[in-house]
């Protein structure tokens, strides 16, 4: 069953395929059709990105997309997540989901008859990181080799990024603090398998000689520290020294950018200056998500 759950679980062969027909479909070079497919889109947290891309990607092709929200059905609460997944096979070709829990869509696929898309989970984010590399390569040509720079919270966004970087061969170069080691079981798997990621306490060392510099929000949906003021406040003081602004780009390569996977909070994790700078990518990577998407579902489902 062709799921897409994690980078890391896929060939680079297929990943690259997946890549590629992304930038066919958008410059209009492939007319591949999902006629009379049919996607649900499960969503246990709010999206904007997602949803628009999932639902416009899908009508494009030819389909139909079913918009659930948590709220709207049983999953998990009324009905098991197994069963859930044994009825909607019944009912559509493919099943879409934003997860609160990495766990549900993992208990989703194994009970499913039909490929399972994340659309995001706690524990990974794929579909935002082909996307990602789809608007670096517009910019700066193959990623093989590039060096890569993430500053700031280790975070869901990060794991993919270390998911991807032995398939995409490129260095990953990570700037986080101590007190914040999300990834790091990630980081030692991915070492493991031959990825190329160090590992930095100094942002500045991270930053010289980077091609692309990304940061993502210091303040996840759900996190804790984004409601208690007492949490929030000890959070900005560790993170503050792992900011992108334009001293950081300075470090970097002469044609360096900046990207992140949005919504951004400028004064934060980046500043106004870099962000809406000629360096940032944010917009064509948010584009991207359509046709990342899309590319990803007719892998799903018409390979």
């Amino acid at each position: 069953m062709p799921h897409f759950i994690d980078l890391n679980q896929i060939s680079k062969k297929e990943l690259q395929q997946i890549l590629n027909l992304a930038k066919k479909l958008k410059a209009r070079k492939s007319n591949a059709k999902l006629t009379k497919k049919n996607l649900a889109m499960i969503f246990e947290k709010n999206s904007t990105r997602t949803r628009v891309s999932f639902e416009v990607g899908m009508n494009q092709l030819g389909g139909h997309a079913i918009v659930m929200n948590k709220k709207d059905m049983q999953l998990g609460k009324g009905e098991t997540i197994a069963d859930t997944a044994k009825v909607l096979s019944r009912f559509v070709d493919a099943i879409m989901i934003r997860s609160n829990s990495h766990q549900t869509i993992l208990e989703l696929a194994a009970n499913a008859t039909v490929p399972v898309i994340n659309a995001l989970s706690d524990y990974s984010h794929p579909c935002q990181i082909m996307a990602s590399i789809m608007a670096i390569e517009e910019r700066c040509g193959s990623i093989k080799n590039k060096k890569l720079a993430w500053f700031g919270d280790a975070n869901n966004v990060l794991n993919s990024y270390i998911h991807a970087a032995l398939p995409f061969d490129y260095e990953l170069r990570i700037a986080t603090p101590k007190e914040y080691d999300f990834c790091n079981i990630a980081i030692k798997e991915a070492q493991k398998s031959g990825a190329k990621i160090k590992y930095f306490s100094d942002a500045k060392e991270a930053a010289k000689g980077a091609d692309v510099l990304i940061a993502d929000t210091w303040f996840s949906m759900g996190d804790v520290s984004a409601e208690d003021q007492k949490l929030r406040d000890k959070k900005l003081k560790i993170l503050q020294p792992y900011q992108i602004n334009s001293a950081l780009m300075k470090l970097a390569n002469k044609n360096a950018i900046f990207t992140h996977c949005l919504p951004a909070y400028r004064g934060y994790e980046v500043t106004a200056e870099v962000i809406d700078s000629k360096q940032s990518i944010v917009f064509d990577e948010a584009e991207n998500r359509l046709h990342a998407q899309k590319a990803i579902l007719l892998w799903c489902l018409a390979r």
